[in-house]
């Protein structure tokens, strides 16, 4: 496709970029990353006009290049949403038995959840960048607000799945740790498109 209907949001995986798009000082792992045509994951923060901020992804931790992504490039967009079904054999990383453990009762809940980090883009890819002991990260769409009653129980179910699992709300000024919001503490960190900070009310906060 030469368009999207929309601007990619944080966590979707896009194909479609090719090394000669990344800057010349783009280390040699992400151009070799590209060249197979994986995605890119779009992250959070600033972008010229005409493109997205992304990220590509290697083999650890340690191999991620932050980037942009010309919009017009997009061939395919997958979003964390996308990412929730499908079983795991017992032999599957913990995080892809946790999360055939959660799914349902997710789903339950009537809540839009979706799967990003390494669990996602095993799930889009098929390459195995999961660990026996890889976290499961998920994201929920929170237009409204969620309260923080609500937020210790729902942290109380994903604490018992098989391994750590880390949710993020998608509020519309930017995503919040569910722990956080489920915490005591008066203020929780937001992640926007600006950068990270503290506030009381994250749904009474105005995108800039």
């Amino acid at each position: 496709m030469s368009a999207i209907d929309h601007q990619p949001l944080a966590h979707d995986l896009l194909w479609g970029m090719h090394p000669a798009q990344l800057d010349a000082g783009a280390p040699d792992w992400a151009r070799a990353v590209l060249a197979t045509g994986q995605p890119v994951v779009v992250r959070r923060g600033p972008a010229p006009q005409g493109q997205v901020a992304v990220g590509v992804r290697g083999r650890g931790r340690e191999q991620r290049y932050a980037s942009w992504m010309p919009l017009a490039a997009i061939s395919r967009r997958v979003a964390p949403e996308q990412l929730t079904g499908g079983g795991a054999g017992q032999d599957a990383p913990s995080a892809l038995r946790a999360l055939a453990w959660l799914a349902p009762q997710l789903d339950a809940l009537d809540l839009v959840w979706g799967v990003t980090g390494g669990a996602g883009y095993q799930l889009a890819t098929g390459a195995p960048v999961l660990h026996a002991n890889s976290d499961l990260d998920l994201l929920l769409r929170a237009p409204q607000p969620l309260a923080r009653g609500a937020a210790a129980e729902l942290l109380g179910l994903l604490d018992r799945a098989l391994c750590r699992v880390d949710l993020q709300l998608e509020t519309p000024a930017g995503a919040i740790a569910l722990r956080e919001w489920a915490g005591p503490a008066s203020q929780v960190l937001l992640k926007t498109e600006q950068g990270p900070r503290l506030v009381r009310d994250p749904w009474q906060e105005v995108a800039a």
